[in-house]
């Protein structure tokens, strides 16, 4: 009986050092794994885990796109992490060398693959959402144009007035491929909010302009100038021609209120463009119009609310993206003869001779 006890013990000592060996060899293996560096394709992998993926699915799909090598191994490797709880379901773009570790971190931490586009300063509204709907998001134009005509959806979003012109910031933005089309037009809207209050907190002693009134005036600006250097002096002209009643007279405005009469965008301005009654156009209307006419960035909106000190009340474009500022009438005309009437005549003639001198 006691031999027969003994032998027992020993089989069962055996059994569990041959199974102390193979765990430690499993453990090892999975270790290794889980260290093991695999090289992904330039252009890199997206997958996307569906909500309730399990572990053990969830490897297997890895392993399918070449993302891992072994989807028991990671599997394992999972649950010994006890990260099972913490994946988080949605699209990921696996890139570089990576390895399983890494990759069982990066769907942990949520990070999942972003779409960027990018809309530059200036721009109106018609012009931003095909930028939008060409980007990688593919969102519908026809849904974007539905939403900025809606009236209502403005305000939902922020805006103090039923249209977004003038509200859609301009940057580089990042969504998840499932964003919507409200969701985009209302971070933009929101960013363009953000930068108003870092500018209003900067906001000149004396200056009293409403949200509103702010990016009307930040619109200008930046149409009136690509030069950040500028905008504070422009700001100065136009805050100084308000402050004595004269009409702002401002290009952009005119090419603004002659898109909205005829429905065709165009830069060429004419006389009659000039003489046109229109809320929008300065030249014939007082004060600011009634909403912006383009999307100002920070800067614009920073020089609205913060204009340099200066007596200009005109300026004229030297025809290189700068200006000459002038305090009177007279420097004015002279401005305006110098780099208008005799820069566009000299510039005719030279093309008449091929550049002769």
């Amino acid at each position: 009986m006691k031999k027969a006890l003994l032998a027992l013990l020993v089989l069962v000592v055996l059994a569990a050092a041959a199974a102390g060996g193979w765990y430690l060899r499993r453990e090892r293996l999975v270790s290794e794994f889980a260290t093991a560096p695999v090289t992904l394709p330039a252009q890199g992998v997206t997958l996307t885990v569906p909500t309730g993926t399990g572990p053990k699915t969830l490897a297997r799909m890895l392993a399918d796109a070449g993302i891992v090598t072994d989807p028991e191994l990671l599997y394992l490797y999972i649950r010994r992490e006890q990260a099972g709880p913490r994946l988080k379901a949605g699209e990921y773009l696996f890139e570089g060398t990576l390895t399983p570790a890494q990759v069982v971190e990066q769907l942990a931490s949520g990070k999942v693959k972003l779409y960027r586009f990018t809309v530059p300063e200036g721009l109106r509204v018609e012009e931003i959402l095909p930028i939008l709907a060409s980007s990688e998001l593919k969102l519908d134009l026809k849904e974007l144009e539905r939403l900025a005509a809606d009236r209502a959806f403005p305000r939902t979003a922020g805006v103090p007035t039923p249209s977004l012109e003038g509200f859609l910031y301009p940057d580089t933005y990042a969504f998840t491929r499932n964003a919507t089309a409200e969701q985009v037009l209302t971070k933009m809207v929101q960013r363009s909010l953000e930068e108003y209050r870092k500018a209003d907190a900067q906001r000149k002693s004396g200056v009293k302009l409403s949200l509103l009134e702010t990016f009307t005036l930040a619109s200008i600006v930046e149409k009136e100038t690509g030069q950040p250097q500028e905008r504070p002096r422009i700001s100065c002209v136009f805050h100084n021609r308000l402050r004595q009643g004269i009409k702002l007279q401002t290009d952009p405005t005119v090419i603004y209120a002659m898109k909205l009469l005829r429905g065709v965008y165009s830069k060429n301005i004419t006389r009659r463009d000039l003489e046109t009654p229109h809320p929008y156009n300065t030249y014939t209307t007082a004060g600011l119009p009634p909403g912006p006419i383009a999307s100002p960035g920070a800067a614009a909106l920073q020089a609205a609310l913060h204009p340099l000190e200066c007596d200009d009340l005109f300026f004229v474009s030297r025809n290189d993206g700068t200006h000459i500022f002038c305090p009177t009438l007279e420097c004015h005309e002279a401005a305006v003869r110098k780099w208008q009437v005799e820069f566009f005549r000299n510039k005719r003639r030279q093309q008449r001779t091929g550049g002769a001198h």
